[in-house]
């Protein structure tokens, strides 16, 4: 399977200049439009010169723009306004009927799960899942709004192995937690815009060890996608003014999920046993 087109543009965004990622970010915020309507129609709508396009397609690796068109056919976008105007945006149905909040949330997840199946490069996803089994230590970071997330990835793959932490949590420091890491270590960054510095420099240090870094992101111009093993775009748009993490949370159930199934019978019993004192000190009832 073929890197997806937000993936192409996020690995090469940084060596972009400045007028190819303005139409970069034009098709990434117009997917449909630009799966939809010609190169003459995409230019007169964006006011970028075709012959920028065709140079962006050929930077990303295609072999031109209609080979570019054709793969933006299987992605789904929609523009994320920022968490003020969404904000604004729920204070205007403010005479609506409180069903209307649960409508368009459901409308949205569902949205964003779609999105991500449909775009999800399943080789990588393969891959990834392959490398986190045999890591040594598996890391996970999360800042701000994703430092839940990053907690609830750290219990799940507790189950699997001691060798899963979540680092930063608390306050406490993420340098001392990355410090002695190298290429058996593993490092997965969970960050939505607008980015957390903290996890983009922790990418960033730990690519320089050696690390396996998977970053899981909200946009193509997350700048801890540059340079990282494994990248993943995953839709957050929501009704909400904050990002929405159903589709983060289900792609890493599924990493967990998949990396459990490449393990031995010895994760079994660990989960077993888990299972077992976790009654036995009656931090669970049924």
């Amino acid at each position: 399977m073929q890197p997806s087109f937000e993936r192409r543009l996020a690995e090469s965004y940084g060596r972009l200049s400045a007028r190819l990622q303005q139409a970069g970010d034009y098709l990434a915020a117009n997917p449909v439009d630009t799966a939809s309507r010609s190169l003459r129609t995409v230019a007169e709508e964006s006011g970028i010169s075709p012959a920028t396009f065709s140079r962006l397609a050929r930077a990303l690796g295609y072999d031109g723009f209609e080979d570019l068109r054709e793969a933006m056919r299987t992605q789904i976008g929609r523009s994320v306004s920022s968490f003020a105007a969404r904000a604004d945006d729920l204070r205007q149905t403010q005479g609506e009927q409180p069903h209307v909040f649960l409508d368009n949330a459901r409308s949205s997840a569902i949205a964003n799960l779609n999105q991500l199946a449909a775009g999800i490069d399943t080789d990588q996803l393969d891959r990834t899942a392959a490398r986190l089994a045999t890591a040594r230590n598996v890391l996970l970071l999360g800042a701000l709004g994703s430092t839940g997330i990053a907690e609830y990835a750290g219990y799940m793959g507790n189950f699997l192995g001691p060798n899963w932490k979540q680092i930063g949590r608390m306050g406490a420091s993420i340098g001392s937690a990355i410090c002695d890491l190298d290429a058996q270590d593993a490092l997965i960054v969970i960050t939505k815009a607008p980015y957390a510095t903290v996890s983009i420099r922790a990418a960033e240090e730990a690519r320089r060890q050696g690390v396996y870094v998977v970053v899981i992101a909200s946009s193509h111009t997350c700048p801890a996608l540059r340079g990282a093993d494994s990248g993943f775009i995953v839709p957050s748009d929501g009704p909400n003014f904050f990002s929405s993490y159903v589709a983060t949370v289900f792609l890493l159930e599924t990493l967990v999920a998949m990396v459990a199934r490449g393990c031995g019978p010895e994760t079994s019993e660990r989960i077993a046993e888990i299972e077992r004192q976790s009654r036995v000190l009656g931090e669970v009832i049924g």
